[in-house]
């Protein structure tokens, strides 16, 4: 089957190309993938799977891949939502829907699982188990596609649960793993600082939130210096103080909007309960009224050990020359709502180097020139074929 599966995925390389290039011309946000969905769903038609459409809060997709033998159920996960940026990249594929980009790959990500897919339709005599393809709908904006997918029900019986990202940090060929925890988790929070306006010849007669919230920004990262330990990772960014207003007024009321990244669940309580102490002490040293809201977007990112070591075995092994370096990634600040999955079950998420040929510094993910090297797509489709003839595959 391994052999058989190698062939075919080369023999389709162009056809992989040809599907991500449609796919970047047409790229739609998180949660109005309609079009998108339409394209994956019409792509398994006439096709011995079952196909789920609108599963979880959104347009995703979830195909059935039925081996003749029984065996393990395995899931297998491609993303396919865009970004709200206006795309720069010099690409004769450019994005044709003003402001939308595929700046993170994920257009890339679904072409190579069609063709993977479609693959192991037609090698499902010789697939010892059951295969269920995610094509996930809203991976950009929380609260996402993978957490409602989860609580859908529809993958409970899955055993292990694969994903892939392409990053451009590598040249293709490069395969990046981690062990344990790999990304991080991510919260939202946004703080309403309530006071009283006035002039600002007569302070005396108000109460100045600009003043109050300028205390806060200092004062919440008090939490990464001296309350958490230095060992542990942790960041609070203030990415948003809309305090604008007049230059001789003091404003009514501002708010401030911020991130918060971390490795693990203590250490997101940590946080949030020094946040909120803060935040109570903000009011009562300066007499205003604080409202804040605070989310937990999507929780860390954990990598089973031992189906890592399984997967990074097995890639070594491949004897492939296509992929020529299977390495340790450090862990990543980034987020990614993979994680609910894995929350839930086992599994791995592991990265495709797609570095464009002949840069010395490729752009990083959701930058306006984001672009990929697309021979990565073969290493994608192939780097997860051998996972998946390890784990359901008979030779």
């Amino acid at each position: 089957m391994k052999e058989k599966l190698m062939t075919m995925l080369e023999d389709r390389k162009d056809e992989m190309i040809q599907i991500r290039r449609h796919l970047h011309e047409n790229p739609e946000l998180s949660f109005e993938e309609e079009k998108t969905a339409q394209y994956i769903a019409d792509f398994y038609k006439g096709k011995d799977v079952d196909v789920q459409t609108n599963v979880g809060n959104g347009y995703g997709i979830i195909v059935t891949i039925k081996g003749d033998k029984p065996g393990k159920v395995i899931g297998l996960r491609a993303d396919f939502d865009a970004l709200p940026i206006h795309e720069e990249a010099d690409v004769p594929f450019k994005s044709k829907n003003e402001g939308v980009m595929h700046a993170c790959g994920h257009d890339g990500h679904t072409a190579y699982m069609l063709i993977l897919a479609d693959c192991l339709i037609q090698l499902k005599s010789s697939i010892a188990g059951t295969i269920k393809i995610i094509h996930q709908h809203a991976e950009e904006v929380p609260p996402g596609g993978a957490k409602s997918i989860v609580e859908s029900g529809v993958l409970d019986d899955l055993d292990a649960v694969f994903g892939t990202h392409l990053f451009p940090t590598d040249p293709v060929g490069t395969v990046g793993y981690r062990s344990g925890y790999s990304m991080a988790g991510r919260s939202y929070f946004k703080l309403v600082i309530q006071g009283t306006g006035g002039h600002g010849s007569s302070p005396q007669n108000a109460n100045d939130p600009i003043v109050a919230g300028a205390h806060f920004v200092t004062a919440v990262q008090t939490i990464i210096s001296r309350r958490l330990n230095p060992f542990e990772v942790g960041v609070v960014t203030i990415g948003s103080f809309d305090g604008k207003g007049t230059f001789n007024i003091i404003k009514d009321s501002i708010e401030i909007e911020g991130d918060i990244r971390y490795m693990n669940g203590e250490t997101e309580q940590l946080i949030e309960k020094e946040l909120r102490r803060i935040v109570g002490g903000i009011g009562e040293e300066f007499g205003v009224q604080c409202e804040l809201t605070y989310l937990s977007d999507y929780p860390p990112l954990y990598n089973d050990p031992d189906i890592t070591t399984r997967v990074v075995s097995t890639l070594k092994n491949a004897n492939d020359e296509t992929i020529t370096n299977v390495i340790e990634f450090p862990m990543f600040s980034g987020s990614e709502d993979f994680a609910y999955y894995l929350q839930k079950i086992p599994g791995v998420f592991f990265y495709i180097g797609c570095k464009p040929k002949g840069v010395e510094k490729a752009y990083f993910n959701h930058h306006p020139k984001f672009d990929i090297d697309e021979d990565a797509l073969l290493v994608s489709a192939k780097s997860v074929g051998y996972v998946v003839c390890e784990y359901v595959g008979q030779e």
